[in-house]
């Protein structure tokens, strides 16, 4: 099985990509188990940091991944933009507000010291659909990201590229190895 990259536009087939092997697919949910509690244990500011590099490389790279959007699955290019900024956004967002909304909360009991503490999940899977490519991913990213957890991306399959894309995004900011991975899988290998 592959995944296509079609411009809707034209029909023209912009790029083929493999679908996962079994044992690709169990490496890529090793690597992000293996990655999570390394991330867990890096201090909320630490997270934070990565997380606003990821900003600063989507600025970077806007046009180039507005316009994969555009060609991949048809958004209007104004559009296009202005979703690569609104995720900049957002992980700025997090990276600012996050420390906060993970801090400990303080409760009042008769034991000594009781609190409300948020702690991470472990590998988190989105399962995303195709209209906001980029936007679907990191509202979810930023904020999973920023709480320790780890992220594996079943994208709709006919946006392999800003699959793709995205995942060379979180690389680029500097986040570990197997920390964020796209698993090129159909959808009925998901439940499993």
């Amino acid at each position: 099985m592959s995944f296509q990259s079609v411009n809707p536009a034209d029909g023209n087939t912009l790029g083929e990509f493999d679908a996962f092997t079994d044992a690709e697919l169990e490496a890529a949910l090793a690597a992000a188990a293996a990655a999570a509690p390394l991330w867990r244990s890096r201090p909320v500011s630490g997270r934070a940091d990565l997380v606003r590099q990821a900003s600063a490389v989507l600025r970077q790279r806007a046009e180039e991944l507005a316009r994969l959007m555009t060609l991949e699955m048809g958004k209007p290019i104004r559009e296009a933009r202005a979703e690569i900024e609104k995720c900049a956004w957002v992980c700025d967002y997090y990276a600012d507000e996050g420390p906060g909304f993970l801090a400990d909360e303080p409760v009042g009991s008769d034991a000594g010291r009781s609190l409300l503490a948020w702690q991470p999940l472990g590998t988190v899977l989105a399962v995303m659909p195709w209209n906001f490519p980029f936007w679907q991913v990191f509202r979810f990213a930023a904020p999973a990201l920023m709480a320790g957890n780890a992220a594996v991306l079943k994208h709709a399959s006919n946006v392999p590229g800003c699959a793709l894309a995205i995942e060379d995004v979180v690389a680029a900011a500097g986040l570990p190895p197997g920390l964020f991975t796209t698993l090129l899988v159909g959808s009925a290998a998901v439940a499993d």
